[in-house]
């Protein structure tokens, strides 16, 4: 269970992970010594698991989003695992979510243009003997929440 600070801080760093604990400790009004230790007991719970860098695909020549809806059978736990692992490693995937419903996998994916968009698809999912499916959403836009 997180009580208002522990809240407060979580906010505070999904609007900016960067933010130093001088800064962070005043937004959430506590002393800087317990903003640091409420923030090291987060990531020792596993609350807050990591940090990463948010870049803008356009800006490294990625123009192109899409949402790849995939169905793979067998649907087992050993064809699932590598099955993620696999997508996971493409430089084109943004993220993975495994979910219930007519498809088994959506990724996010974003690419140079649709030429790399059609090759990702025929060249790493269709040609994988476990894929039955692969639909293909273009993203006219995709705004993440902070």
């Amino acid at each position: 269970m997180l009580d208002s600070i522990d809240e407060a801080i979580v906010r505070e760093l999904r609007k900016d992970a960067r933010l130093q604990n001088k800064d962070l400790a005043e937004r959430v009004n506590v002393a800087q010594s317990t903003a640091v230790v409420r923030h090291r007991a987060l990531r020792e719970r596993g609350v807050i698991t990591g940090y990463h860098a948010e870049i803008d695909p356009k800006a490294v020549g990625q123009h192109v989003q899409a949402m790849l809806a995939v169905k793979i059978r067998p649907h087992t736990k050993e064809i699932v695992d590598p099955f993620m692992a696999y997508v996971l490693s493409l430089p084109e995937t943004l993220a993975l979510s495994h979910v219930t419903g007519p498809e088994d996998f959506l990724v996010h994916v974003a690419v140079a243009d649709v030429g790399h968009l059609q090759r990702l698809v025929l060249d790493k999912f269709t040609s994988r003997r476990e894929v039955t499916e692969v639909h293909t959403n273009l993203l006219f836009s995709h705004v993440r929440k902070h």
